[in-house]
């Protein structure tokens, strides 16, 4: 599929660095589906998420957890997403929102995207995106870096916490030391 939208680079400082074309990408793996704001709340608090924190949000649609991570708790954000039209809408939001100096968003595909930064990663995938996942997060986060998840767990990978929502759990783990 080819891309017919343009978005802006991201960096962990937040904010845009220019415009960059956007190439040919595949069919997302997952059908977008917003996670209710009050679970995006719940996840950054499970996550324990500050104004240290660089939250990057895998498969992130619309922005809102990078926006409400910049807007309520401080941090930086950075969305990941596969699809154009969503990377066009988030930062349509994040620019509503007031917080494009803290809030980036990123056009590639999140297997192959370099998050390493990230000191919180969050996900509302599936369940065999998420198993996918688990190495690539393991290998490129750093010990201590948390990544909380709606709905999906990890398979064997046990939780550190979990959390009841009225529709589904969220999930924390913690990258352990090497």
């Amino acid at each position: 599929m080819t891309a017919l939208a343009s978005c802006a680079p991201a960096s962990p400082e937040g904010g845009s660095q220019g415009t960059l074309a956007v190439t040919t990408v595949r069919k997302p793996d997952v059908r977008y589906e917003p996670s209710p704001r009050p679970v995006v709340r719940e996840m950054l608090e499970l996550a324990k998420v500050g104004p240290q924190d660089v939250v990057y949000d895998l498969g992130s649609g619309d922005g809102r957890i990078p926006i409400m991570a910049a807007e309520v708790f401080g941090a930086r954000g950075v969305g990941i997403d596969i699809d154009p039209e969503r990377i066009a809408e988030a930062q349509a939001n994040a620019r509503e929102a007031g917080v494009t100096d803290r809030v980036s968003f990123r056009n590639e595909d999140l297997f192959e995207a370099d998050f390493s930064d990230a000191t919180v990663v969050t996900l509302f995938l599936s369940p065999d995106v998420n198993l996918k996942l688990r190495p690539i997060l393991l290998r490129q986060l750093k010990p201590g870096t948390r990544v909380v998840s709606y709905w999906h767990d990890m398979g064997d990978w046990k939780p550190e916490g979990t959390v009841s929502t009225e529709r589904a759990n969220i999930y924390l783990w913690t990258i352990p030391p090497g």
